[in-house]
């Protein structure tokens, strides 16, 4: 399919301070994609420098909590994904997927800042003024997506609204950069993840290469931007000495939630920033995990393989997950200011104090953060959706799930939830791997009466499916069934028995959206398909007056202004 990618930006190596570590879940997302040796491969600064994250009083001050989670004989993965979580600066995420669209002939146009959206119901008309020149364009397309960041323009032209708080502070990420060589008391080498508490800092110092560093500076009032030298201030109280810093970036964020009452809109997609925003912190993936969601039901319509149902089962399935994740990072956030205030109430001592009641103090400390420091499992892997029409889930499920909690995942194979990942053979290859792009029916038992039927149907809806046999009891044990059918984005859209009188076709056409309503809670599982329903409601439309060539999707960049 032809894509166009729009960016006001001109080049993409800004020094920033955006998001670098990733959780094992988005690590999968980079499997699926093919990008995941490229992004371990840009490390930007040695990796042994990554010991964990370790709470200090400064980087070269005493350590509060924190262990660090390099070990030379640690296995890979952990209890519940086959990836580790990874820290790499958002450049190098940005020369990766520049190198990968390139790869596949996928043309990004930067410089140019969209004016105008004209969603007409057969396709989308977005206008395009160049930065350089004042010129303007327009693209038709048959799809737009918004990835265009907080302030999103194409949001706000096509007029979806956002709910949730506002900010009464704002804060700042800064990087600031070490200048000369690697000062002798950071030597060998540095803790590159740390969250400090002093009297004078709190927050991050987390080495994005060799010599430069964010921090977090804040809160201040709204209207207010302190000085470059009250940022190195604040930096050099992170780092525990007078160190020479220069501040090379400022970007401005705010401890608050915000999320778009519409992530589809006709044929506009929001994804990322655009569609929601949270307090930061927690490495959570929401914008890749947005579109790993929404790609393959965008080519699934676009093939006229799946329904306008499954296109708005993107805002079903994920604006319910953003906003828990979104919530869990704004109490988290509240959470860690109150932590702060109580170590700052007891008198972090100074650095060069060893007396016994300085140690005393400091181990209080520790036990104050670990209170509140524990690992978020279920905010990265319980990336359930339990209210999608395009989930066929079972009688009485919706009440008998366990309540989603960010500190806690269990691996379970119902319907609507990530799917359980393992080995499929001796050397190495999961599931995840073995599922790739396409739809599998997983055949977790010998009976194999089921499986002809599904093949027979997919065929004839002309939708791609592997059949993946696994009737090891392992297996079986973890879906609980003997037939799961799980989607490209790794969730169980539906499950059940040999022996079940099972529509095939009506649970094939509800995994695509083949239904002509729109359903906006929990599918009743019921109720059968409607087999007629046309696939694919809109053919591509023709080009009318001075347009560019029609691509079948527009990817609107993020804003870097």
């Amino acid at each position: 399919m032809d894509v166009a990618v729009v960016d006001a930006a001109t080049e993409f190596t800004l020094i920033r301070a955006g998001a670098f570590g990733h959780s094992p879940r988005t690590v999968e997302f980079f499997r699926r994609w093919g990008v995941v040796d490229r992004i371990k491969e840009e490390w930007t600064f040695p990796p042994e420098w990554n010991k964990g994250t370790l709470f200090l009083t400064s980087l070269v001050g005493h350590r509060l909590r924190g262990t660090t989670t390099r070990s030379f004989g640690k296995g890979v993965g952990g209890a519940h994904s086959f990836e580790d979580g990874i820290r790499r600066p958002q450049t190098v995420l940005q020369k990766v997927f520049l190198e990968k669209l390139a790869s596949r002939g996928v043309p990004v146009s930067g410089g140019w800042r969209v004016s105008a959206v004209d969603d007409d119901g057969a396709g989308v008309t977005t206008r395009v003024r160049s930065e350089a020149t004042g010129d303007e364009r327009d693209i038709r397309s048959r799809y737009v997506v918004a990835a265009d960041g907080s302030r999103s323009t194409v949001r706000q032209l096509v007029g979806v609204e956002r709910s949730g708080e506002h900010a009464t502070e704002r804060h700042f990420r800064v990087v600031v950069r070490v200048k000369g060589p690697l000062p002798a008391r950071l030597e060998p080498y540095p803790s590159a993840t740390n969250i400090i508490f002093n009297n004078e800092y709190s927050g991050f110092l987390a080495a994005l290469d060799a010599t430069d560093w964010r921090i977090h500076c804040g809160p201040y009032a709204l209207d207010h931007r302190p000085t470059d030298d009250e940022f190195l201030a604040v930096g050099r109280a992170a780092f525990g000495f007078d160190i020479d810093l220069e501040v090379v970036s400022i970007t401005p964020f705010f401890k608050s939630t915000r999320i778009a009452d519409e992530f589809v809109r006709g044929r506009v997609a929001l994804v990322g920033d655009a569609a929601h925003i949270r307090a930061p912190g927690g490495n959570l993936g929401q914008g890749f995990g947005d579109v790993f969601n929404l790609g393959w039901k965008l080519a699934a319509v676009l093939r006229g393989t799946g329904g306008e149902a499954l296109l708005h089962s993107y805002h079903e399935e994920r604006h319910l997950h953003d906003a828990r994740v979104s919530a869990h990072a704004l109490a988290s956030s509240r959470a860690s200011d109150a932590a702060w205030q109580r170590v700052r109430a007891l008198g972090v001592p100074d650095d060069s104090d060893t007396s016994d009641e300085a140690a005393r103090k400091r181990a209080e400390m520790g036990d104050i953060i670990a209170r509140h420091d524990g690992p978020a499992v279920g905010v990265d892997l319980d990336e359930r959706y339990d209210e999608s029409s395009v989930v066929w889930y079972e009688d009485g499920q919706t009440a008998s799930d366990p309540a989603w909690d960010p500190f806690r995942y269990l691996p379970e194979g119902r319907p609507g939830h990530r799917a359980p990942n393992g080995n499929v053979d001796p050397y190495g290859d999961t599931l995840y791997n073995r599922i790739g792009a396409n739809t599998a029916l997983l055949v977790l038992t010998r009976d194999l009466t089921l499986v002809e039927p599904f093949v027979s149907a997919a065929a004839a809806r002309g939708i791609a499916l592997d059949v993946v046999y696994l009737d090891e009891s392992d297996a079986r044990e973890a879906y609980g069934a003997d037939f799961a059918l799980v989607r490209p984005d790794h969730h169980v859209a539906w499950r059940g028995a040999a022996q079940d009188a099972t529509d095939v076709g009506a649970v094939l056409d509800r995994a695509y959206g083949r239904v002509r309503a729109v359903s906006s809670g929990p599918a009743d599982p019921s109720a059968p398909a409607d087999p007629s329903a046309p696939a694919d409601p809109s053919a591509p439309a023709a080009s009318n007056g001075p347009h560019e060539p029609e691509p079948e999707l527009q990817f609107e960049g993020e804003r870097h202004d």
